[in-house]
């Protein structure tokens, strides 16, 4: 994790007395499109805190309009940790993301109390809320050749090899999800070991409280909103960048819906408009993943966007306690 350290700020610790203010993350969340950035610049500003961004995507160089990545001047205006930090083809997942984070927590917390996150990204989120089965980092090369498995031989084969290599995994696991079925292969045959075996769902206590804040608005209004923000980032130069990326397209970081479908368009599969038209598709599927996973975690305070005045109050209670 050095290196990894070591792409973020280094950060001063000042020496300072022991406040007796408790020390708080506060984690806004929501579905995409539905306004998180907005809000969060207005949090960080009013709890003086940088914004931890818990975006699975983000947090790679380059892909910013694809993302909806914080812009420079945002980031200039309120420092941002974890976006555009790595290379597209580097390899990540939430158990490492959950150990970045609370390394840097622990230093930020030693200059403030109250500090804030905000994403979409939801194993992330639970990773550093509630902790994360360690998982060993996935050989590159038996994911390419798992994938070229998948689309030469069908579901069905790497669901027959997943129940030789972990039988116990295969009864539980939603076998028509081709990437969880994908994922457990990768992880039995780059540890020799079954996925079940690094299973454990144990909740970690964390050394400081946290405050979650889910963001929400009627179904018409967020769909409105996600096709608005498709066309202005087509608009802004989405194809640009998606050709940018074209030739690094195999890798995990662009299995990501916006990128995808211009890959399709680029390869003479779709036309532009068909593609532009999934994307809408896919974002709004991916926002009704979104809620229906949020809406498990009965610790999240659910407002609309608007009602920031509501938000500040309610946190304020709450850091009072």
């Amino acid at each position: 994790m050095k290196d990894l350290m070591s792409l973020t700020r280094v950060v001063e610790i000042k020496t300072e007395m022991t406040c007796s203010k408790k020390k708080t993350l506060i984690v806004l969340l929501g579905p995409t499109g539905v306004g998180k950035t907005d809000l969060s610049l207005r949090l960080a500003e009013h709890f003086h805190s940088p914004i931890l961004s818990a975006d699975s995507r983000q947090i790679y160089k380059g892909m910013i309009i694809g993302t909806a990545a914080p812009t420079v001047e945002q980031q200039q205006g309120v420092e941002h940790f974890f976006v555009g930090m790595l290379d597209i083809d580097h390899y990540f997942n939430a158990w490492q993301f959950e150990e970045l984070v609370i390394q840097t927590l622990d230093l930020l917390f030693q200059q403030q109390k109250t500090l804030l996150m905000c994403g979409g990204s939801m194993m992330y989120i639970d990773a550093v809320c509630n902790g994360i089965d360690y998982l060993p980092n996935v050989n590159n090369a038996i994911r390419l050749q798992l994938v070229k498995e998948y689309e030469e031989k069908g579901l069905e084969a790497m669901q027959a090899r997943l129940q030789e290599l972990d039988p116990d995994y295969y009864q539980i696991v939603d076998l028509n999800n081709h990437k969880r079925v994908l994922h457990a292969l990768e992880i039995c045959l780059t540890s020799g070991q079954t996925y079940t075996s690094f299973r454990t769902n144990k909740k970690v206590e964390r050394p400081f409280n946290i405050i979650k804040i889910g963001l929400t608005r009627d179904r018409d209004e967020l769909y409105q909103r996600i096709n608005q923000r498709v066309d202005e980032m087509m608009a802004n130069g989405l194809l640009q960048e998606a050709k940018k990326f074209y030739s690094l397209r195999h890798h995990n970081a662009l299995n990501t819906v916006g990128y995808k479908e211009m890959f399709n368009y680029l390869d003479g599969e779709w036309s532009l408009d068909f593609a532009i038209e999934k994307i809408k598709q896919n974002s709004r599927i991916y926002s009704r993943k979104q809620m229906t996973w949020f809406k498990r975690d009965k610790e999240i305070a659910w407002f609309h966007p608007d009602n920031q005045q509501e938000i500040l109050q309610y946190i304020e209670t709450l850091l009072k306690q």
